[in-house]
Order: C-alpha cells, then sequence, then structure tokens
C-alpha cells in the first residue's frame, strides 16, 4: 500500500508539473484489452478488459520523446466455449492491476509514432471461475504481486489532441509457477505469463506552446 501511495505522488507530481512547465504535457487515457494468459490451457485473446489513466510526457529531440504513465490494467484467461460440445467447461481468470509504464517514442512523420519501454504492474485483485463458481479454497493458488512487462506499440496523433495508442506486452517474469513444494522438473513448463494487446485513446488536457 506504502509503494502505491509513493508511486501516484511522484506521478501527480509530475503530471501538475506538466500543466505549468511547457516542456511537459499531459493528459488521460482510456480503452481496451485483448489478453491472454501463456501457461493455462486456453489460448487466444479472448479475455477482454478496461484500462485507464494518465500520463505525462516531454521531448528530448525533436523526434523522440520520452513519458510516464499511471493506470489501471484488466487481464487475465478466458476460455472459448466450442458450441457443439454438449458440456463446456467455463474458465474465466480476471487480474486487476496498477501500473506505472516508463515509454520511449520515435516520430516517423508528423502523425505516426513508434513506441517502446516497460510496464511494473501491482496486482491489486484476482479473481477464478469455473461454471461460473468461484473456485473452491483447495484449488486457489495467489498470483504473485507483482508483474513486469516490456511492451511495443504504435501511436498515430487523430487530431492536435488525441493519439490512439496500439500496444503489444508480454511478462517476463510470471505471474504465477505450478503450484505445490513438489515441483517436478518441467515445473518451468507451468509459469504463467501475461500476454497482452491493448487499443487506447490519449487525450492531452495541455499543449506545449
Amino acid at each position: 500500500m506504502r509503494m502505491r501511495q509513493t508511486l501516484i505522488l511522484i506521478f501527480l507530481t509530475l503530471l501538475f508539473s506538466g500543466v505549468y512547465a511547457q516542456r511537459f504535457e499531459g493528459g488521460l487515457i482510456g480503452g481496451f484489452n485483448a489478453t491472454q494468459v501463456k501457461g493455462d490451457l486456453y489460448s487466444g485473446y479472448h479475455k477482454p478488459g478496461i484500462l485507464a489513466g494518465a500520463f505525462v510526457q516531454t521531448d528530448l529531440a525533436p523526434a523522440v520523446f520520452a513519458g510516464l504513465e499511471l493506470k489501471y490494467s484488466q487481464k487475465g484467461s478466458r476460455n472459448k466455449i466450442d458450441p457443439k460440445d454438449p458440456e463446456p467447461e467455463k474458465y474465466i481468470m480476471r487480474l486487476g492491476y496498477v501500473e506505472l509504464p516508463v515509454f520511449f517514442g520515435f516520430r516517423a512523420n508528423d502523425r505516426g509514432s513508434v513506441v517502446g519501454g516497460i510496464s511494473t504492474g501491482y496486482l491489486i485483485h484476482a479473481k477464478e471461475y469455473r461454471d461460473n463458481d468461484p473456485l473452491p479454497e483447495e484449488d486457489w493458488h495467489a498470483f504473485k504481486n507483482f508483474d513486469v512487462q516490456p511492451f511495443l506499440g504504435f501511436q498515430f496523433d487523430m487530431l492536435n489532441n488525441l493519439t490512439i495508442d496500439l500496444r503489444f506486452a508480454y511478462s517476463v517474469l510470471p505471474i504465477r509457477g505450478q503450484p505445490g513444494e513438489n515441483a517436478t522438473s518441467f515445473y518451468w513448463l507451468n509459469n504463467q505469463f501475461n500476454n497482452v494487446i491493448s487499443l487506447a485513446a490519449y487525450y492531452r488536457i495541455n499543449t506545449r506552446y
């Protein structure tokens, strides 16, 4: 809790600095995730989620910029139901993170940019359901508190104060490993990793002169 409060304080300080210092610009983020978890039994980006937050950024050179974000992001996994299966098994994993991404960008032209960076996330809630019911306590295994995801994406300036961001991210540390104390030599095969495609709108509330 103390760490989250510190991160929020740092980010708000940068955001308000962006409002008053013309070197910076800041604004709001809103969008959606398409997610899956590598290492479970269900492949495909079948779990939707929302993302929302704020950002600040500044130019380092005419074609290079850097920024910082603070956002809430929903991730997880869901199996795709086969309509031909007479008794389909329903499963859903719902994860919610507070994330602090740091990024650098390169402007390829007047409207398009390539961005890349790393995001550190803190898990604030996690639930798993099977056949619409929460997993029983004996089947539940806790997730790790932190998630680290490098990401690569593309931005397109729709308007002077509106940018569309398409981003791909993948965990470099497992969010959960194989349960049990007597792990076999194949333990790493069962580690789970977040795999996310996000599409978001970035709305700038202040613009550099």
